[in-house]
């Protein structure tokens, strides 16, 4: 070996849950033992998984779960698209807006009211829907992330399976075409 020897980091791998519920993640972590294979040819980079927050380096590959409900959404949903080489849709609420696009077929005021003043449920002694300028302003609609940016890759499933959020990122770091066998995409 040469005195000049180039050493490269390990790929970064960046993880996100917008509107969703966090089981595509579970699905991540329920590779069992395979995920010390896993921190050994990637490094977790801005994910709940680490806790990092922010972006500090590009990333090879960026996993969404989740629609875009909220403008918050829409903003993370973007800087994951500057950041990361391949971005993957993962689950139904990533591909398709899921559960949480139900709401697509009420007005926004109507599901509002619904939720903080006449459901059967809420205790709103002040009558007020929420608007704090914290509070993300929500989106007419919840849109499945190729709507909002480009996406390369949908993994399906709800959540999809961890063989097949561990097939998918292999063959990406393997730098194959992603080839899912049947049994890793049937819902029936």
């Amino acid at each position: 070996m040469s005195g000049e020897e180039i050493i490269v980091g390990k790929p970064k791998v960046a993880t996100a849950s917008l509107a969703g519920c966090f089981g595509c993640h579970m699905s991540l972590l329920d590779i069992d033992e395979r995920i010390l294979d896993l921190i050994e040819l990637v490094e977790f980079h801005k994910s709940p998984i680490n806790d990092i927050k922010e972006f500090q380096d590009r990333c090879l590959i960026g996993l969404i779960e989740g629609g875009c409900c909220n403008e918050d959404n829409v903003e993370v949903l973007r800087k994951f698209r500057k950041y990361c080489d391949i971005l993957i849709s993962v689950g139904e609420c990533a591909t398709m807006g899921g559960i949480p696009a139900l709401r697509n077929t009420i007005p926004l005021e109507e599901c509002l009211k619904e939720a903080y003043l006449n459901g059967p449920t809420v205790c709103n002694p002040q009558k007020q829907i929420p608007n704090d300028p914290e509070i993300p302003l929500l989106l007419n609609k919840v849109y499945p992330a190729h709507e909002v940016v480009k996406i390369d890759y949908y993994l399906p499933g709800c959540p999809p399976s961890a063989d097949t959020l561990w097939e998918a990122l292999v063959a990406l770091l393997d730098n194959r075409p992603i080839e899912l066998p049947y049994q890793l995409i049937k819902y029936d």
